[in-house]
């Protein structure tokens, strides 16, 4: 087995490799004129599609649009970021706040769109924590977090964060099974001990308010991707697991001993009748809710202290585990509900199973046996077809309009395009290298979007200009309206994308916010007018009340600071026009700059640590005049009797 491992090993290597190699002795320079047409967006015009890439490890979401591939916006979410000052400004940090402190970073996955019907309707846009478990909610109209909601019993939050059809409730799948409760106990007791939390998030239809309903707790398996049921299978939600060996060491090797693993097959409105009625366990626990305010521009934290957990064995029809070839990663539904596609990653073939047949063999209870009470259901009897595809290391697959499917292989570093229904390979494409995911817009719905397939790849190498022994990793796009796939551009991602979301842009860029309006400002700190504007001392504790427009900071020569102060510079930008925002900085600063929109309010905590006058000024261009945009604080010692005094530039 120990030599299997090695094999696999090599080739991965050998699939980055060969590929690289290949790709060496190819290059004609750039893609045809006709290839880079559809890519051209010319100036004053704009693109079709949004795409929302996952930025991994730097926690953000970034915002493309398609076909051009540029970044319009990075979106910070679990993760400070000086460029806006979310995560510095007093109202954001309440943002990062977890049962283990602040958290000013995650590991950030799977973006998921709001549905109605099972069609994106381009409200929210859901992602996931992957490090820290926690699901956010980003707003479409302002592209800004308004949610985190922590994950109690949970470790690498990772078949997260995937809706149900009509929104009703986002999931959070545990990656690494742990104890439930917490508690100290030996690691080699793993087995039989550890359990697996798949949290259940209801969303409010009017706001998108996050409320955790209940954890199903699971054998302690490692719970790696999933997706909804729609349409017929509306109701059922599917993750993909492995080490159902429940090893605890050496998996590369331990956890691919079973022939093969499963898919989890959840039944989530049975358990939810069972909890509405009472069922279920209230667990302690010690979890954040955090919600931005966009009235009052601000962020509350509240630690929430008990969580309804559900034995799924209790709930009669709730769960079945369907055989899949061994560590499966994706688990797609697709557009009809009907089939479910487990992509095993040491499987050649990708292996899909019918809802059809999956009801029809729970109805004749044709199991295979079971795993802690749950009933696994026979391989043969759920089996509707098996695409020979001759490919290395399936992982996902997303789904066209025209009755396609899209399945990227990592090992052979190509997307590989079949028939449903029929398990017929149509056509297949080289990446460049070693892909992920991939993304079609509305490709996780009922309704596609089939002109654009996005691969997200692991491996750059020779794209791009060398930029020492670390590059960006790599989006490439391809035309997929005709009947062979057309590799057209790529372009760098920032941050690993290990999934995508994306949607038309007019069903979002009519709804876009363009300013908060200054007389609907209801911050506690707000400057409606700059008659308003003023000092307050409070102890060691100065709130300077400041407005900002084109080109002055009222007061802007502020007297009577001293050593020791903590002064809060509460700015409220006066600018009622689209895409004016000020900014503000001081020397000394210790957090960043804040970036304060159109009729917001923001606050920035400065701590004086030295005696002098010291400038503040905008650090962001906003007109003619923005260098004259400035304004000093005088600092006196910690035993001065300077008293505040302020001017209003008159």
């Amino acid at each position: 087995m120990k030599n299997l491992n090695y094999i696999i090993c090599i080739l991965f290597g050998l699939g980055i490799t060969l590929n690289s190699c290949n790709q060496s002795q190819n290059t004609n320079g750039a893609l045809s004129s006709s290839a880079a047409e559809k890519v051209y967006v010319a100036p004053g015009e704009q693109d079709e599609y949004y795409a929302f890439l996952s930025g991994g490890y730097s926690g953000n979401l970034t915002v493309y649009g398609l076909p051009s591939g540029r970044m319009f916006k990075e979106i910070p979410v679990f993760s400070q970021f000086p460029t806006s000052g979310y995560g510095y400004s007093e109202e954001t940090k309440p943002m990062l706040n977890t049962s283990f402190g602040f958290v000013p970073w995650d590991d950030l996955h799977h973006p998921d769109i709001s549905q109605t019907n099972g069609e994106l309707d381009g409200r929210w846009i859901f992602v996931n924590g992957n490090n820290t478990p926690r699901i956010a909610r980003v707003s479409l109209s302002t592209f800004e977090t308004e949610e985190i909601i922590e994950v109690p019993n949970s470790a690498g939050n990772h078949s997260s964060s995937f809706i149900t059809e009509n929104t009703e409730y986002v999931v959070a799948g545990t990656r690494f099974s742990v104890p439930v409760p917490q508690r100290d106990m030996p690691i080699n007791e793993y087995k039989g001990n550890f359990k697996g939390a798949l949290s259940f998030i209801s969303v409010a239809p009017d706001n998108g308010r996050l409320n955790l309903e209940f954890q199903v707790l699971m054998p302690g398996f490692n719970y790696d991707l999933s997706h909804p049921g729609r349409g017929k299978s509306h109701g059922w939600f599917f993750f993909s697991t492995y080490n159902t060996e429940e090893a605890s060491s050496l998996l590369e090797v331990m956890a691919s001993q079973n022939d093969k693993d499963f898919i989890a097959a959840v039944n989530w409105k049975k358990i939810e009748e069972y909890v509405k009625n009472g069922g279920g366990t209230k667990m302690p626990a010690n979890y954040a809710h955090n919600v931005y305010d966009e009235e009052t521009h601000t962020g509350t934290s509240t630690m929430i202290k008990e969580v309804v957990t559900v034995d799924p064995t209790k709930v009669p029809g709730s769960l079945y585990f369907l055989p899949t070839p061994k560590s499966p990663h994706g688990c797609d539904v697709d557009p009809t509900g009907e089939y479910i596609i487990g992509s095993g990653k040491l499987s050649a073939d990708i292996t899909v199973h019918s809802f059809d047949k999956m009801l029809a063999a729970i109805e004749g209870e044709k199991f295979d046996g079971e795993a802690y009470g749950i009933p696994i259901l026979n391989f043969e009897e759920v089996l509707a077809g098996t695409v020979k595809s001759g490919g290395l290391g399936p992982l996902h697959t997303e789904f066209d309009d025209k009755g396609n499917a899209y399945t990227t292989f990592f090992i052979s570093s190509e997307v590989v395009k079949w028939k449903v229904g029929t398990w017929e390979v149509v056509d297949r494409k080289p990446t460049y290298y070693s892909v992920g995911h991939l993304m079609i817009p509305g490709g996780n719905s009922r309704k596609p979007f089939g002109k654009y397939v996005v691969a997200m790849n692991k491996i750059t190498k020779d794209r791009y200009l060398p930029t020492g022994p670390e590059m960006e990793h790599s989006a490439q796009i391809y035309d997929i309206s005709g009947e062979k796939m057309e590799l057209i551009y790529d372009f760098p991602t920032h941050g690993e994308p290990h999934y995508a979301a994306g949607c038309p842009a007019d069903l979002l860029a009519s709804n876009s916010k363009k300013i908060y309006r200054l007389d609907e400002n209801k911050h506690k700190y707000a400057t409606i007018g700059p008659d308003d504007a003023r000092v307050e001392r409070d102890g060691n504790e100065v709130h300077i009340y400041m407005s900002t427009i084109r080109s002055h900071f009222t007061p802007d020569n502020i007297e009577g600071i001293k050593v020791g102060d903590k002064v809060y510079f509460h700015i409220t930008n006066h600018e009622q026009d689209f895409d004016v925002p000020h900014g503000f900085t001081i020397i000394g600063q210790g957090t960043s700059e804040i970036l304060v929109m159109p009729g917001q309010t923001k606050t920035s905590l400065w701590e004086p640590k030295k005696v002098g006058v010291w400038p503040f000024y905008c650090t962001d261009f906003c007109s003619a005049l923005h260098q004259e945009m400035q304004g000093y604080v005088r600092v006196s010692p910690a035993n001065s009797n300077i008293d505040l005094s302020w001017s209003l530039g008159e």
